[in-house]
């Protein structure tokens, strides 16, 4: 998504539409293409985001779609490679280079699961929503402080798990 998004020409019809279609996200969110997973499940949707692309455009979101639905969600579709080998194709029409991700996407197709994200809507919903908390208290700076805390929240709320580390302060005894 994020390379797709980079790769429009911003004078164009389709990047506007994205910049109308989200008043809410910042603009040098919508430039660097930083979307999350509702809101790229809300593009996917829209037909009439479809509708203001053109051919090349139209054919690398396309692919991008197929590996979405097909073979990124909990089932891989019987036909995941060429999907995949759509993907990597459409990526140089729109003049970007494909991404190490799908350099590895494309290289490592024999070593996914057949579930890759036995996942729950909530479980997903509730990531997004931990995400926007932490991002509003680091006022949108995503850096490693950030991602190291919210790491450690995700640690701490696991009640059977046995922590390394012990307290060095003397307890009084009541």
């Amino acid at each position: 998504m994020k390379q797709f998004i980079k790769a429009l020409d911003k004078d164009r019809y389709c990047f506007k539409y994205i910049r109308n279609y989200f008043p809410e996200i910042s603009e040098e969110k919508k430039k660097a293409g930083i979307f999350e997973g509702p809101q790229i499940r809300k593009l996917l949707r829209d037909n009439s985001f479809k509708d203001s692309m053109n051919e090349e455009e139209k054919r690398a979101w396309q692919a991008f779609s197929n590996v979405v639905s097909n073979f990124l969600g909990n089932k891989k579709a019987s036909n995941h490679k060429e999907l995949v080998t759509e993907l990597v194709d459409s990526n140089p029409a729109l003049g970007y280079n494909m991404s190490i991700k799908n350099h590895y996407l494309r290289d490592h197709l024999d070593r996914f699961p057949d579930n890759l994200g036995d996942m729950s809507e909530e479980q997903g919903e509730q990531f997004h929503q931990d995400i926007k908390v932490m991002e509003q208290r680091y006022q949108g700076r995503w850096d490693t402080d950030m991602m190291a805390e919210y790491c450690w929240c995700l640690k701490r709320y696991c009640p059977n798990e046995q922590h390394s580390r012990k307290s060095t302060k003397r307890k009084f005894l009541d």
